[in-house]
């Protein structure tokens, strides 16, 4: 039985793990690259080939991953001028695996529908080395029987594989997930100043929370950037970070749900956005909250040594 054709869009931190081992796994691969030539190169020398156009990718394949950045590079890629709607197959199926906005998964899953194609939440959770090793994590909006029939495509590239609920799910519970994972961030910030200012350096905020029950991977992950300056603990921006805030934050509204945490969160990335920070990765979070508060960290951190 032959395997079905893949094609990839969004060849990113994540994406081009992702790629490279469905490539692993012995499937055909069709990737359409953007600005960035390298991972192109890389997955084209493993064998995967690239396509000219988005239409181009429609046509010719069975399953396409999307692995984007924000929900307008997702209508743009589905609906926009010579996008996949153009040219997509009845029968197909797109899998979003980007943390996009419930309300315009929902919509774009309506359109596909129209053209007899199918539209699969499965954001992810972890980070790039993951993506690479082939263990991410993944939550996924689906049917029950298409769930079934894709999860050996899934198992190429994700280790922690949740159906959450139907289209549309997926990206709801990412976005709770990252409301969890962007609210430690401030959380953090602001308790490894606060510590700073009283006299308690960011090694020993490592040092205790770590070893309690309070820890857990993204403390780890934070501190990494804290304590060690590990400008690559967390590939992940803070203009994601905000991004996401504001989608739950909007998916809150629309729910009539008061949210009184996510609010101020969200506002520490909105201001390190328009301070100049938006291309930080989120741990550097830190830096900005101690900023603010007349700190500097990677002083702190010498002091602490």
């Amino acid at each position: 039985m032959s395997l079905p054709v893949i094609g990839f869009i969004g060849l990113g931190y994540m994406g081009h793990g992702m790629a490279k081992n469905l490539l692993a796994a012995g499937y055909p691969l069709i990737v359409k690259g953007h600005r960035n030539r390298k991972p192109v190169a890389s997955l084209v020398a493993q064998g995967a080939e690239e396509a000219r156009s988005l239409v181009e990718v429609a046509k010719r394949c069975e399953i396409i991953h999307l692995c984007l950045s924000n929900s307008a590079q997702v209508e743009a890629v589905v609906r926009g001028p010579g996008g996949l709607l153009e040219g997509v197959r009845s029968g197909s199926i797109v899998i979003d695996c980007s943390t996009s906005d419930p309300t315009s998964t929902l919509a774009l899953a309506g359109e596909l529908a129209a053209r007899g194609a199918t539209l699969v939440d499965a954001p992810l959770g972890r980070t790039p080395r993951e993506a690479e090793a082939g263990t991410l994590d993944t939550m996924v909006g689906c049917d029950e029987d298409l769930f079934e029939r894709l999860l050996p495509v899934l198992r190429c590239w994700a280790a922690n594989i949740n159906r959450v609920g139907p289209t549309g799910a997926g990206h709801k519970m990412k976005l709770l997930m990252n409301f969890i994972s962007m609210g430690y961030a401030a959380l953090y910030s602001e308790a490894t100043v606060l510590g700073a200012k009283v006299g308690l350096p960011p090694q020993e905020l490592r040092r205790v929370i770590g070893s309690s029950r309070l820890t857990n991977g993204f403390f780890d992950t934070f501190m990494n950037y804290v304590c060690d300056r590990n400008r690559d603990a967390h590939k992940f921006t803070i203009a994601n970070g905000s991004k996401d805030l504001r989608y739950l934050n909007a998916m809150a509204a629309e729910a009539g749900v008061m949210n009184l945490i996510a609010g101020p969160a969200h506002q520490y990335f909105v201001h390190a956005e328009a301070t100049g920070h938006a291309g930080d990765y989120v741990p550097m979070l830190s830096d900005h909250v101690a900023a603010l508060n007349g700190v500097n960290l990677a002083d702190e951190v010498e002091k602490g040594k």
